[in-house]
């Protein structure tokens, strides 16, 4: 492949390519390559060549995929799971990278993201796993992960799409509309997109993954809704722990006991708690008292 009078980000990205273990990575160097190589008669050729390898590429993945023969690796699914889905192009792959460590390729190309991708989005103490799903309109959307996630992310940019992307999943898990992209509406656009979702009663946020704008709202919403509790531990005399255990709602002191070590509760001589479940600061109470989100609970032993 001659890269000459080739930019050095298209040099890079070409030796990066020829460099490439998997047909994935291969993919995203010429997506860098395409996106480099100049736009003018000369390179019309060239250019040409490098979408004709992409696209043989891309049919390959999904012939591999289809016949079952296509490497996936196994999900382990967190404590509290969410599944970006929607259309290609709708922002997935910028909203994974702006709430979590995870660097994925973000491109204007069609259909980039092959498999889904995983980041940790940290919140309040927490970790949230947030995955996205390939594009819900190519041969790459994961079906399975859908129906397995506790929350999905709906995002979408264009209220016409709402319900075609409803009408495609087949899932219990809650959801939260994401209308992305508000950047490029006025304010008069965004209240008649807001009246539109609240009229339908749905859970719904508005963003921007190009100015970040309510970004912590649906951080929030995002966590609020797993319905999880966030219980604090402490020993006699010290802080409490920074990192809350994670319980289901109408869990009991018990349950954090048996969650810390199996078998400890048995161990247990005193209890006393903080928080909102308390009727007052260091309320001593028993195995069966049920919790409040926040609360702080102490431990003697035996």
């Amino acid at each position: 492949m001659a890269s000459t009078n080739q930019s050095p980000q298209y040099q890079k990205a070409e030796s990066k390519f020829l460099d490439a273990q998997t047909d994935e990575e291969r993919i995203r160097y010429l997506e860098e390559m395409i996106r480099e190589c100049p736009k003018h008669k000369s390179s019309e050729k060239m250019l040409a060549n490098l979408k004709t390898r992409y696209k043989k590429l891309k049919e390959k993945l999904v012939r591999m995929k289809k016949s079952g023969k296509g490497k996936k690796e196994g999900i382990r699914k967190e404590e509290m799971q969410a599944i970006i889905v929607g259309f290609t192009n709708s922002g997935k792959s910028s909203l994974l990278s702006i709430l979590t460590n995870a660097k994925p390729t973000i491109s204007d190309i069609k259909f980039s993201t092959t498999h889904p991708l995983i980041g940790m989005v940290p919140y309040a103490g927490t970790q949230i796993q947030l995955i996205e799903n390939p594009a819900i309109d190519s041969e790459f959307y994961d079906k399975g992960i859908v129906h397995t996630a506790d929350t999905l992310l709906v995002l979408i940019s264009d209220l016409k799409d709402l319900e075609k992307i409803r009408s495609k999943i087949n899932s219990k898990a809650k959801q939260i509309i994401v209308f992305n992209k508000i950047d490029n509406l006025n304010e008069a656009e965004k209240r008649k997109i807001s009246a539109n979702l609240q009229s339908k009663k749905y859970n719904f946020v508005l963003i921007s993954t190009k100015t970040n704008d309510w970004l912590e709202e649906l951080k929030n919403k995002l966590f609020q809704s797993f319905g999880k509790l966030r219980i604090f531990t402490k020993e006699p005399g010290k802080e409490r722990s920074q990192k809350p255990i994670i319980l289901k709602p109408d869990s009991t002191i018990k349950d954090v006991a048996e969650k810390i070590l199996k078998g400890f509760s048995d161990k247990v001589k005193e209890i006393r708690i903080w928080g909102p479940s308390s009727k007052f600061p260091g309320q001593i109470v028993g195995l069966n008292h049920e919790l409040k989100d926040l609360d702080v609970v102490e431990f003697k032993t035996r």
